[in-house]
């Protein structure tokens, strides 16, 4: 009888476990579960409010997938587990494994007063939508953009998204002619945001904002959001649209089952990406808490090296073997300005910081080009 694989969630993290698995576990049975056999390049999203990229563009039907990597989907919501990982509870009735791997993703944390008056960009593909509709709206006024963070879990923060949307905005006001008329501000909690990029990278976003006259409200920790902007401790912010970026943490569905939890909400993991105390169980992507240093990004990329360890060390497990693989730490990140890029790439041994070019950008899209046809 040959192995049966379960993997929960259909994001970068379960899609490269899948991959993986198939390469070299031909004869066995995969079973992805997920709401919708369709995948969103999240990544993109910055992109539609400005125009450069259609909603339509970032989503991928997985149903060609699905079908070359002979892989069984399952349209449902995970909803629990039973027999230590065993058995996964869905909305569809359960579903039994021999190995599972947990990549459904975190969820933001939506406990800010007043909440609803913000719009969250990596929502997916309705709120790009949204911000997309109000800026065609827009003709005076401000724009207040920021995120937060988990205060149980410091590296359970998505701010480089938000460094993006804003620039391109402010690039994108400036084509329309209409940044004279419209004031942009960037709010946040510490006086010295995007600190997993590195020190030089802060300095590089914080001077950028200053070229580009977008105010900083910095240092003042949001209390609450209304129609008429953003209070912070340290005072008001007034403004017409809101965009922000909660902290993340854990998904829901984990707090009906015995899985180990860290302190701000997720999936507990060992090096190996395994779950302790459960069996042939291994977490990738959002949805996991890890060991490593305190920069350790809630990135696609760092979620695709993680399923990679996962789906190895699953192979291994089934074999009777220890867990032997480690994904390595590895933050790489583009800061577009629709028309430019700034490059932050960071390890355990360096933190580079490369100036805007043109080029960067064209990457960008190159590689979003290069991975969708993959999935395509």
């Amino acid at each position: 009888m040959s192995d049966r694989f379960v993997i929960l969630g259909a994001g970068f993290a379960a899609l490269t476990a899948a991959r993986e698995l198939r390469a070299h576990a031909p004869a066995a049975q995969i079973t992805l579960i997920a709401p919708k056999p369709e995948f969103v390049y999240l990544p993109s999203l910055i992109w539609v409010p400005t125009g450069v990229r259609q909603s339509s563009d970032l989503v991928v039907p997985l149903g060609p997938f699905l079908q070359r990597q002979r892989i069984d989907f399952v349209a449902a919501e995970v909803t629990g587990l039973q027999d230590g990982g065993r058995t996964v509870l869905t909305t569809q009735g359960p579903v039994e494994n021999d190995g599972l791997i947990i990549a459904t993703g975190g969820r933001f944390i939506k406990k800010l007063p007043g909440i609803e008056h913000a719009i969250a960009l990596c929502e997916g593909i309705p709120a790009a939508e949204t911000i997309r509709e109000r800026l065609l709206s827009l003709d005076s006024g401000r724009i207040a953009c920021g995120f937060g963070g988990n205060p149980q879990e410091p590296t359970a923060v998505r701010g480089g998204p938000m460094f993006e949307l804003l620039f391109g905005i402010d690039t994108w006001l400036r084509r329309q002619r209409k940044r004279d008329r419209v004031e942009l501000v960037f709010f946040n909690a510490s006086e010295t945001p995007g600190q997993r990029l590195g020190e030089r990278a802060v300095t590089s976003l914080l001077s950028h904002m200053a070229k580009r006259r977008i105010d900083t409200h910095l240092g003042h920790k949001p209390l609450r959001f209304s129609p008429e902007g953003v209070e912070t401790e340290g005072g008001q912010i007034k403004a017409d649209l809101i965009l922000f970026m909660p902290g993340i943490t854990g998904p829901g569905w984990t707090h009906n089952s015995e899985l180990p939890r860290s302190p701000g909400g997720f999936i507990q993991a060992d090096a190996h990406c395994a779950v302790p105390g459960f069996e042939r169980v291994f977490v990738a992507g959002d949805a996991g808490s890890y060991p490593g240093p305190d920069w350790l990004p809630k990135q696609a990329h760092m979620a695709d090296l993680q399923a990679r360890a996962a789906a190895a060390n699953l192979l291994l497990a089934m074999r009777g073997k220890p867990a032997e693989h480690v994904p390595r730490p590895e933050l790489v990140c583009i800061v577009d300005t629709v028309d430019s890029g700034i490059l932050v790439y960071r390890d355990p041994n360096k933190n580079v910081l490369l100036p805007p070019s043109r080029l960067f950008t064209w990457a960008k899209r190159w590689f979003e080009s290069h991975y969708l046809k993959a999935i395509r």
